[in-house]
């Protein structure tokens, strides 16, 4: 579906029920019967203050309705917190999620990780400061990924193999 077709029908389909929805909190507000620290008065605050962010799918036909694809590849980073403990400090427990981080976002765009980081390690320090968002994974596949650099190992691993 193009994009102006699925703004439609997003506006047609969507939009109703998200009215609906928002206008349900609203009355929830004017309840008398829940505390200041009922659940679903914390929820409902909730919702209302993220309503401009949680609405923009309604506008933009290229945000998706939900996060699954990216809750699917961050999964793995609460599954290793019982490795994490072997970090031995706070600081390495930090360039772990770090370096998770990045090889989550290079799956998303279907880059390798080993040879995104190998480059990017490789680049680093010659790479102007000024310009380091050129090798987050979204712009170095753009940029750089037809021709990365390569460590001195996977030469020799490439040479022996020929």
């Amino acid at each position: 579906m193009s994009g102006e077709k699925k703004q439609l029908y997003r506006l047609e389909h969507s939009k109703p029920q998200v009215d609906a929805f928002y206008e349900w909190c609203e009355q929830q507000l004017l309840r008398n019967d829940l505390t200041p620290k009922s659940p679903l008065l914390r929820a409902v605050h909730y919702v209302l203050k993220r309503k401009t962010a949680l609405r923009v799918f309604l506008e933009d036909p290229d945000v998706p309705l939900d996060t699954n694809h990216l809750e699917r590849t961050l999964r793995p980073i609460p599954m290793e917190r019982k490795a994490w403990l072997f970090c031995w400090t706070e600081l390495g427990a930090e360039h772990v999620g770090i370096i998770q981080s990045l090889i989550s976002t290079c799956k998303l765009h279907d880059i390798d990780p080993y040879t995104y980081l190998t480059d990017v390690q490789l680049q680093v320090n010659e790479h102007p400061a000024s310009r380091v968002l050129e090798l987050t994974p979204r712009v170095w596949k753009e940029r750089f990924v037809d021709q990365p650099l390569r460590s001195d190992l996977y030469r020799k691993i490439e040479f022996q193999s020929a």
